[in-house]
């Protein structure tokens, strides 16, 4: 069961018996926790690194840990590695888990039920049956593979995946496609200056805090509504926008925006990482 929270959503996960609420971002890769989590938990310190992402204060302090076992709801998983990060204030919760380590599963966010599920893929024509596992490590290496559509997923709008990203492309008042981030650990959406200059205005707003593993953002603007139009949706309303290039640079790609929270927690979503495809799905009946 999903814990919907104002601008964000949790997991409940046990790391080595232990438990800990992990904020579910499709925006980030593998599993991160901050030192308090991973000390109570008893993690093997394997090798210290910098661990990045939003903000301008430059990367946090950190280091790539071992967990025995790691259990989410009735799946139980051994020999984990994850990230640990010493500025534990700037993960919200206890830590990270990307909604990549579970690609080997059909992944389904549905915030209107407060539910996450997962399923099995539908059989690759070309490829081996796998037994699914959960991948938790962000720097592993994965074979890339031809796209497959299943018949049940021909209605599924297809996504650019860059490692543990998924970019879709997204216009702005109906201006050339971009590439957008799908990132339920953000709080709204948001989009670079340059691109928001080329569909619109740019306002100054400094009561908005943008904060990241990274820091806190220094120049933050704000635009008018817009139409953002993607896949098979369309939404009106008003963007943050900062500077990106430090995602475009680790990511190989610009990386325009992202479609955050804010308008994410409407949809029942279905993600297929292995092909590349997402499904968006929203009941205007609903009570959200």
């Amino acid at each position: 069961m999903l814990e919907v929270k104002r601008g964000s959503i949790g997991l409940k996960v046990k790391i080595n018996n232990v438990s800990a609420s992990l904020l579910l971002d499709t925006g980030a890769g593998g599993i991160t926790v901050n030192s308090r989590i991973a000390e109570k938990a008893g993690v093997q310190k394997l090798a210290e690194h910098q661990i990045g992402g939003i903000g301008d204060a430059g990367a946090s302090h950190g280091y790539e840990g071992f967990a025995e076992n790691i259990q989410i709801g009735d799946l139980q998983f051994q020999n984990c590695y994850i990230d640990v990060v010493d500025k534990k204030s700037s993960l919200g919760e206890d830590g990270l888990i990307g909604a990549d380590v579970f690609e080997h599963y059909l992944v389904e966010i549905n915030f209107p039920d407060a539910k996450f599920v997962l399923s099995e893929l539908p059989k690759h024509p070309d490829e081996a049956q796998e037994a699914a596992t959960l991948d938790s490590d962000p720097a592993a290496v994965h074979p890339p593979v031809d796209r497959y559509i299943a018949p049940e997923m021909k209605s599924y709008d297809q996504v650019f995946r860059f490692g543990h990203m998924l970019l879709i492309p997204t216009s702005v008042n109906q201006k050339p496609f971009r590439n957008f981030l799908i990132d339920t650990g953000a709080f709204d959406n948001m989009i670079t200056p340059d691109a928001a200059r080329e569909s619109t205005k740019l306002y100054s707003d400094s009561d908005v805090e943008i904060k990241g593993l990274s820091g806190k953002v220094k120049k933050v603007y704000e635009t008018g509504d817009v139409w953002l139009f993607f896949g098979s949706f369309k939404e009106k309303k008003s963007l943050i926008a900062f500077d990106l290039s430090n995602i475009s640079d680790s990511v190989g790609t610009e990386v325009s925006g992202s479609l955050g929270f804010g308008m994410l927690y409407l949809l029942d979503i279905k993600i297929d990482y292995r092909d590349g495809l997402i499904a968006f799905a929203y009941d205007p009946n609903r009570i959200h």
